[in-house]
């Protein structure tokens, strides 16, 4: 596993040098066991193998040198198993501290595991690259006793892990730019946070395009407001929704925190989501394939995966031109989270009015059109064909529960615009003149925010 010449080229030592056996994975276990379309959360875990050394053999390393197999591609199940077999032999060496050399046509590292943060010098060896880590061994531990990928829920750290971060400061964040559509869903997340009994600070970033009174209700709802110049997604096309939105990679510029929950601000808390904190980043819920949802993510704020991230976001493409394509070819071991901590509102093709959202979830994402863009008396997703797959009135219900419990000072930032509502006649008049078998279109509204002129429309800039 090791190169003899590197490793005297490098720390130029001539001390005992041993070679670390472990059987190569398999060529029949691909990325898609590692990270499966979908599990059954409740069912014994069923992961892959990937073969480890017999790690009582290998004490005492001070360096641990590999070479990487080439070409497999972010998602190679090869360069994942070195990786952890590296990681596993520094962690398990019974060292305070130790190197880990990287060799071959590589830009180093996975750097899920092995932190830019930890790069200890880089340089070109006859030909090759050479990538040298002198890893935080308290942070690679937590990596370690992770699943091997997404195909089992990922455990909570043990608590011994976490037993010297009383001073951690942890905080949750959200990300507002390019207009104020979201604002009023940003005030009511803080809120549901809030009414958690969460501990943990609110961090709102949000660009010159909210405004010093849409910033007051953002500070009145709890959050702690700092501004940032927006990033232009470079596969987005102009005008789309998301333009603007690696604006989210900001949150890695936080770096006076240890750890993040970044949440979206169409999503509410619908239970305290501080055991999160509990894990690893990058940690979130599954989408679909072996992607995760970037709704909900655990994440350590650093500058290095900052910068690495911007450096690398024009050659890096995305599926959707957004960040979530970005995030997760950046960052493609990831551990998951339970799918209560990030319910999609999402119920593919079942019909029926008993699309309920279990009372368990911990948090809920609210795809497709969003609460405060309709009624209160009903989801209006269901006045339009192809959003009647995010259509639920008793997720709709548990949204406005939250918004019935704030100060009614906040209250005006979630009316109605003028657009608003003029998009929810348009579609309501279609679903009854189409008569639409629900019949959601016959509900007689009482929401008192119809037909009055919002102050929501002085304040914030109208979009829906």
């Amino acid at each position: 596993m090791h190169d003899q010449n590197a490793t005297k080229t490098i720390f130029h030592t001539e001390e005992n040098i041993v070679n670390v056996h472990f059987t190569r994975v398999q060529n029949n276990i691909k990325w898609s066991d590692i990270y499966p379309e979908w599990i059954d959360e409740n069912a014994p875990p069923n992961c892959p193998s990937l073969p480890m050394p017999r790690f009582e053999e290998y004490r005492d390393l001070d360096v641990v040198v590999a070479r990487v197999p080439d070409g497999g591609g972010a998602r190679d199940v090869g360069r994942l198993q070195v990786n952890l077999v590296v990681a596993n032999l520094l962690v398990r060496s019974g060292r305070k501290l130790g190197f880990g050399v990287f060799l071959g046509k590589i830009d180093g590292a996975m750097w899920e595991i092995f932190r830019c943060d930890d790069l200890f010098w880089s340089g070109d060896d006859n030909g090759g690259n050479v990538f040298v880590y002198k890893p935080n061994l308290e942070l690679l531990r937590e990596k370690v006793v992770m699943p091997v990928g997404s195909c089992q829920v990922a455990p909570p750290l043990p608590q011994y892990e976490r037993s010297s971060a009383g001073d951690r400061r942890e905080a949750y964040v959200s990300v507002l730019h390019s207009s104020e559509s979201y604002v009023c869903g940003a005030i009511v997340l803080a809120q549901s946070i809030i009414q958690s009994n969460s501990t943990k600070d609110l961090i709102l970033l949000a660009d010159d395009h909210i405004s010093p009174a849409a910033i007051d209700g953002l500070k009145s709802a709890g959050w702690k407001v700092r501004r940032i110049e927006r990033i232009q997604s470079p596969h987005a096309k102009q005008g789309s929704y998301n333009e603007w939105n690696y604006s989210k990679l900001r949150i890695w510029q936080l770096t006076d925190y240890h750890k993040l929950i970044f949440i979206d601000s169409d999503l509410i808390a619908a239970g305290n989501l501080d055991g999160l904190f509990n894990y690893p980043p990058l940690s979130a819920a599954g989408n679909d394939g072996h992607i995760f949802n970037s709704g909900v993510m655990v994440i350590s704020p650093s500058e290095c995966a900052f910068d690495a991230l911007m450096d690398r976001r024009f050659a890096v493409g995305s599926y959707n031109g957004g960040d979530q394509g970005f995030l997760n070819e950046m960052f493609t071991w990831w551990h998951r989270l339970p799918g209560k901590a990030n319910r999609l509102k999402f119920f593919g093709s079942t019909g029926g009015g008993g699309r309920r959202i279990g009372e368990d979830a911990a948090a809920i994402h609210y795809l497709g059109l969003k609460p405060w863009m309709c009624y209160k008396d009903y989801d209006c997703n269901w006045d339009t064909a192809s959003y009647r797959v995010f259509a639920s009135d008793s997720a709709n219900e548990r949204w406005w529960r939250v918004y019935e419990t704030m100060a009614a000072e906040l209250r005006p930032y979630c009316g109605l615009t003028a657009a608003m509502e003029a998009r929810i006649g348009k579609y309501r008049k279609k679903a009854r003149e189409e008569k639409f078998p629900d019949g959601h279109w016959r509900i007689k509204v009482r929401d008192p925010r119809r037909r009055r002129r919002s102050t929501a429309d002085n304040k914030l800039a109208s979009a829906s």
